[in-house]
C-alpha cells in the first residue's frame, strides 16, 4: 500500500519572495489576487488587479520582505511548494471589518483573535491532503503569535459549487481540524467558525495527508 504523502508546513520569511512569487505563478495564484483581497477595500483590490496584478503583488510583497509572516507553505519531502494559506490577526483583513455577515457583533481588531480566510493550492495537486496539512499548521502558527481564538469562513458545500468559491475552505475541512459552528449568517453561503486555541498543545509542523 502506498503511504499517504508527508509535508512540511513554513511561515514565508523575509527572505521568501522570490519563491513565493514563482509558486503562485503569472495569475498570481488566482486571477491576479496575489491572496490580497482579504487585505483590502474592493476598489483597492480591483486597482491593484490593473497591470496584470502589480499592485497586489507589491502589497504581498511588502508584507513579506517587511517580516510580517503573512502566510504558511506546504512542501513535500523533496523541498516542493505544493500549497499556501494566508493567516495572521483578524484586524489586518480589512474587508472583515466592512462585512456585517462576518464580523459579528465583537471587535474586529481584538488582538486574540486571529483568522485563517484563505487557501490556495494548484488544482493538480487538490484531493492530497495539502489543505488539511496547511490549517493544522496555521492553527499552531496562531497559537504561538498569541491567538485565542482562530476564526474562519468557509462555505457550506451541502449544495454544489465552483472551485473558485471554496478559497476559504470547506465546514468539513474545519471540523475536522476542531473548528465549531460561532455563527451562520441568514445570507450568504459562508459560515463563521472559531476553534479556541488557548490551550491548544502545538503540534509540529510536519503533517500527514
Amino acid at each position: 500500500m502506498t503511504s499517504a504523502p508527508t509535508y512540511t508546513v513554513e511561515a514565508v520569511e523575509a527572505d521568501g519572495w522570490a519563491d513565493l512569487r514563482a509558486f503562485f505563478g503569472p495569475s498570481g495564484a488566482y486571477s491576479q489576487c496575489w491572496c490580497t483581497w482579504w487585505r483590502q477595500t474592493s476598489s483597492s483590490f480591483d486597482a491593484g488587479c490593473h497591470d496584470r496584478g502589480a499592485g497586489n503583488r507589491a502589497l504581498l510583497e511588502s508584507l513579506v520582505e517587511s517580516g510580517r509572516r503573512p502566510g504558511l507553505v506546504a512542501r513535500t519531502e523533496g523541498g516542493e511548494p505544493v500549497g499556501w494559506v494566508t493567516v495572521a490577526p483578524r484586524a489586518e483583513f480589512v474587508r472583515l471589518a466592512r462585512s456585517p455577515l462576518l464580523r459579528g457583533d465583537d471587535a474586529v481588531a481584538d488582538p486574540n483573535v486571529w483568522s485563517v480566510p484563505c487557501f490556495w493550492v494548484p488544482r493538480a495537486l487538490r484531493g492530497q491532503g495539502v489543505a488539511t496539512a496547511l490549517l493544522g499548521a496555521a492553527v499552531d502558527h496562531a497559537a504561538g503569535g498569541g491567538a485565542r481564538v482562530v476564526e474562519a469562513y468557509p462555505v457550506d458545500t451541502a449544495t454544489r459549487l465552483p472551485a473558485a468559491d471554496v478559497f476559504t475552505g470547506t465546514v468539513a475541512l474545519f471540523e475536522g481540524a476542531g473548528f465549531v459552528l460561532h455563527r451562520r449568517p441568514v445570507n450568504g453561503r459562508r459560515v463563521v467558525m472559531r476553534h479556541d486555541v488557548a490551550r491548544r498543545p502545538r503540534r509540529r509542523t510536519e503533517e500527514r495527508a
